[in-house]
């Protein structure tokens, strides 16, 4: 064999080789919150304790704001599930198109406080949630948090339900239209790479998500001037894993990536709880007037979204629900 020739064979079996060497040891983790976010701070976390703890030879890249998935974050579950991702930090909302009895954590006020939520995810209710998303292709490997959605906006405070006829919202799936249409607002499907601008813009007067985990490292306080801390629907945020992805690491592979996934993620979950008690004295710095319902106040808003949480308990399934909220109690 020539020179020439023995170079040319050498160059394309290293060209062979290198995509199965990086798909042994290298892996991609979508996020679609910017860099500051917890979110995408417990998936780097993770990155961090698994490249460590398996002396470089698992080595995680984590890409936010969806850049992944062209901006589109539901597309991050899909891509998981047929092997085209290898892990994703994301929350119920966005998944839910893949994993529809993921809406369940979105019930508007299923749940009333952070001791419940533990309960739910940490018992029955979040074991079953896990073997539900293996039946889609998604390994569920650590619960994190994004925390209770709050509302802002840009037009006036909100202090009951008939405070938002009218004011149009940006929200994230079909769940979240219902419940802003039974409150009376007009809520507008909106992804979340394009919502600043959109509140920006006046395209929508408001929007809903938690404090710590978003609306304070996504700087929305610079678009929005009130915030109402209504507690009206819990975000998990969690690290998954393509299920293909996972059964093809050794028993000694998947030990290493389980073990930094729940370390990172309770992390995760403690900044996203120490950020969001923070939280609002900054969003006063900032120059929003918060409003905070007492019990009679949150007691009008679950009255009003009432006929939206029978409905939606049906579409997941009555049993979930119970399930649930057995869980909490």
């Amino acid at each position: 064999m020539g020179l020439n020739r023995w170079l040319a064979t050498a160059a394309m079996a290293a060209a062979l080789a290198a995509p199965c060497m990086a798909a042994a040891g290298t892996f991609r983790l979508s996020s679609e919150t910017n860099e500051n976010s917890s979110r995408t701070q417990g998936g780097q976390r993770f990155a961090d304790l698994l490249e460590e703890a398996s002396g470089g030879d698992m080595s995680v890249k984590v890409f936010p704001n969806a850049v992944l998935t062209g901006g589109d974050q539901l597309k991050q579950a899909e891509m998981l599930a047929r092997g085209a991702l290898d892990f994703s930090v994301t929350s119920a909302i966005t998944i839910s198109n893949v994993v529809p009895e993921m809406a369940v954590f979105s019930l508007p006020y299923l749940f009333s406080g952070y001791d419940e939520v533990d309960a739910a995810v940490s018992g029955p209710a979040g074991a079953e949630m896990a073997r539900i998303m293996e039946q889609h292709g998604l390994k569920l490997l650590a619960w994190g948090e994004s925390g209770f959605r709050e509302l802002t906006n840009s037009k006036r405070p909100v202090r009951s339900p008939e405070d938002l006829k009218g004011l149009k919202i940006r929200v994230a799936g079909p769940m979240f239209i219902d419940v802003m249409t039974a409150l009376g607002a007009n809520p507008q499907q909106i992804q979340w790479t394009e919502t600043f601008s959109a509140l920006q813009q006046g395209v929508v007067d408001g929007q809903e998500n938690p404090i710590g985990a978003v609306i304070v490292p996504q700087r929305v306080y610079e678009v929005q001037k009130y915030i109402t801390t209504w507690h009206y629907s819990y975000d998990p945020a969690f690290l998954m894993m393509s299920l293909e992805k996972w059964n093809k690491l050794s028993a000694e592979e998947q030990e290493m990536v389980q073990t930094a996934a729940t370390e990172a993620m309770d992390w995760q979950k403690a900044l996203t709880r120490e950020q969001t008690a923070e939280g609002l004295a900054l969003l006063q710095e900032k120059g929003m007037e918060v409003y905070e319902p007492d019990a009679a106040g949150i007691s009008a808003f679950a009255e009003a979204a009432g006929p939206a949480f029978d409905a939606w308990a049906d579409k997941v399934g009555g049993d979930l629900v119970s399930l649930f909220s057995a869980s909490a109690e």
